[in-house]
């Protein structure tokens, strides 16, 4: 329970109304009895300190899309929300290099670099809604990290708050920095549990001048024909920005069509891209169908996939429970994970939406349904995973849920080394505590 001694000493480094008691708190979680909104780094070093000092207990949120996203304790003292810490601080428009506060919306850095021709390589989902932060601290990425790549090899600099309030840099400020470890790494993707941060210099590139996307289409629903293709086309020297395969009720959703669907993404200049999707009309098996999508066209079908992942920051669904697993396998074994997906969905009586990338092995189920199924379809999703040598990460779920199932999938060989470092920087367990892997 928030007291009222407790306001006066928020007070003492932020306006009032930069502080809001909560009465309630979030199905989802990673919630806290107060929400503060700083919007300058000296306040974000200032509430970790007081915290820090005091034995409080903080969560770190940016716009709340990833709220479902790990995390064993419903709630903190205090909610840090970098909603309102956001703005282009440098753009670097000729050595295609750009520092934003981490509260910074993804797309409205997107459009705010269009003018200039340039982009941030990353596709995270839920683009209008998610920080850029929040898109690092959980090295989001899309279909398209076969092109691009994922958040870490787009970071080259970071600035962050630890704990104890003090400001460290990572990094630098130009693309051809060698100087020391690459301590960014080490910050990006450990879901806030080490640090705040607050400011990130990312590498740019060019605009696309022609983008398009070819949907094949395989009405016969034989796995077999997709792996023989996705060896085929692997072997060219084609260059794909994304290989993404679609389960049947993914792909009805997107295309209207309820069979196994795969999108080639291309971008470069419009000649390439037509080679490109010649080269893709021969290679492809007769039973297979296929259309392209150029232009607008394509860049609203993304628009539209970008947003069939669970929000943390919308209504919970109705009906039913809403998850997201992310998976990783060897990469053709997404066949297998894709056609595992319908018949888990058959046995567990839930929804599964899936989808993954022939490329990378990287993989998205979605699943809604009822508590135990949705429960017991996850368990059968990671069981998959396993036997393939791989692994499953719970990505979205509410706060109940996430009691009865290991988010994490266990602790990995070098958790040690993980609880090291989390234990050096923040010994008292400040920030984001139970967050991570191993309750780190």
């Amino acid at each position: 329970m928030l007291s009222l001694t407790w306001i006066e000493e928020l007070q003492e480094f932020l306006h009032p109304e930069q502080i809001k008691r909560n009465d309630s708190f979030h199905p989802l979680g990673n919630d806290g009895a107060v929400t503060v909104y700083p919007q300058a780094e000296e306040e974000i070093a200032a509430v970790l300190r007081y915290a820090d000092q005091s034995g409080k207990k903080v969560f770190i949120a940016g716009r709340g899309t990833k709220r479902g996203f790990g995390g064993q304790r419903e709630q903190a003292d205090i909610l840090l929300s970098l909603e309102h810490y956001a703005g282009i601080v440098e753009h670097a428009a000729a050595d295609m290099t750009v520092t934003v506060k981490a509260g910074t919306v993804f797309g409205d850095l997107q459009r705010a670099l269009a003018p200039y021709r340039q982009k941030v390589a990353l596709d995270p989902f839920w683009p209008d809604e998610a920080t850029i932060g929040g898109v690092i601290a959980a090295n989001d990425s899309g279909p398209k990290r076969l092109g691009y790549g994922s958040a870490r090899d787009s970071v080259i600099g970071l600035r962050i708050v630890y704990p104890n309030g003090t400001v460290i840099r990572s990094g630098g400020k130009v693309v051809k920095n060698v100087a020391g470890y690459d301590m960014n790494k080490l910050f990006i993707g450990a879901m806030g549990t080490l640090g705040v941060l607050s400011e990130i210099t990312l590498k740019l590139r060019p605009l696309a001048k022609y983008e398009s996307v070819v949907l094949l289409s395989f009405p016969s629903g034989d796995v077999h024909d997709i792996r023989s293709f996705a060896v085929s086309f692997l072997d060219t020297m084609m260059e794909p920005v994304c290989f993404e395969l679609f389960n049947p009720t993914l792909a009805e959703r997107l295309t209207g069509r309820p069979v196994y669907t795969l999108a080639i993404g291309f971008e470069d200049v419009e000649n390439a891209v037509h080679y490109q999707e010649q080269w893709v009309e021969r290679l492809r098996p007769k039973a297979a169908e296929m259309a392209v999508l150029a232009g607008e066209e394509a860049a609203a079908f993304w628009r539209t996939f970008n947003t069939v992942a669970p929000n943390g920051r919308l209504a919970q669904a109705e009906n039913g429970i809403e998850a997201a697993v992310k998976i990783g396998v060897v990469n053709l074994d997404v066949l297998s994970i894709l056609r595992e997906s319908v018949l888990i969905a058959d046995r567990c009586h839930v929804r599964i939406e899936a989808h993954g990338g022939l490329g990378h092995g990287l993989c998205q189920a979605y699943v809604h349904g009822s508590e135990e199924g949705v429960l017991a379809a996850m368990e059968e999703l990671r069981q998959a995973a396993v036997r393939l040598g791989g692994y499953a990460i719970v990505k979205h779920l509410p706060f109940s849920l996430r009691q009865r199932i290991d988010v994490w999938g266990g602790k990995p060989s070098y958790f040690f080394l993980l609880e090291g470092i989390k234990r050096k920087i923040d010994p008292n367990k400040t920030i984001n505590d139970q967050r991570f892997i191993g309750g780190i």
